[in-house]
C-alpha cells in the first residue's frame, strides 16, 4: 500500500515499511522532513563519528526475522558493547574474521554477558545499514544468523578506519 500525502513542493510517498521502522519520511510526520534527510538506513557510516542507529538495525532485522515466523530482537546494551569492542579489533587488525561459536561464547562470558546461544556476523566494506543488511540476506552463513530461531536479543556496531581499504567494520552480535 502506498499512501501519497501534499506537503510543500510536491508529493511525497509513505511507505508503511519505513513506518514500522520509526523513520520519519518528508509527509509522514507532522512536520515534513528536509529534502536532504537521509533515512537512517541508508546514511553513510564511512567517516569519523558516525554511528549506526541501533533501533533502526533492530527494527529492519526483525522485521525481517517476523516476515520468517520468528520472534522480534531488543537492543541489549551489553551486547551493544561487545559489538563495538569487536568492531574495534577488527578495526586494529585490519580485517573481518569471526570468532569460533566457542570463542564468541568464552569472549561474551568474559565480558559478563550469559548466552545459551550466540552467533555473530561481521564483515567490512558497508558504509550503509542498508547494504550490510543486503550482503548478510545473501550470504548463507550471515542469514542463517540473523534468523537464529534462539536469538532474543541483539547488539550491533561499527568502526571507521580511514585508512583501510574497506573504511567499516561490522559486528552483529545475537544471543538469547
Amino acid at each position: 500500500m502506498l499512501t501519497l500525502s501534499a506537503h510543500t513542493g510536491g508529493m511525497t510517498p509513505c511507505i508503511p515499511f519505513l513506518a514500522a521502522l520509526g523513520l520519519a519520511v518528508a509527509g509522514c510526520s507532522e512536520k515534513p522532513a528536509p529534502q536532504s534527510a537521509t533515512p537512517t538506513f541508508y546514511r553513510s557510516l564511512a567517516a569519523q563519528g558516525a554511528t549506526i542507529d541501533p533501533a533502526a538495525a533492530r527494527d529492519m532485522i526483525s522485521i525481517y526475522r517476523a516476515n520468517n515466523g520468528l520472534p522480534v530482537l531488543t537492543v541489549d546494551p551489553a551486547l551493544q558493547r561487545a559489538a563495538q569492542q569487536r568492531a574495534q579489533e577488527m578495526v586494529k587488525a585490519g580485517a573481518a574474521s569471526p570468532d569460533t561459536p566457542q570463542k564468541l561464547k568464552a569472549r561474551l562470558a568474559s565480558e559478563g554477558i550469559s548466552a545459551g546461544v550466540a552467533v555473530e556476523n561481521v564483515s567490512a566494506g558497508y558504509h550503509t545499514l542498508a547494504e550490510a543488511f543486503s550482503g548478510w540476506r545473501q550470504s548463507s552463513s550471515h542469514n542463517a544468523n540473523m534468523l537464529n530461531r534462539s536469538a532474543t536479543r541483539m547488539g550491533i556496531a561499527t568502526a571507521y578506519a580511514p585508512d583501510s581499504k574497506y573504511k567499516v567494520y561490522w559486528a552483529l552480535v545475537l544471543a538469547n
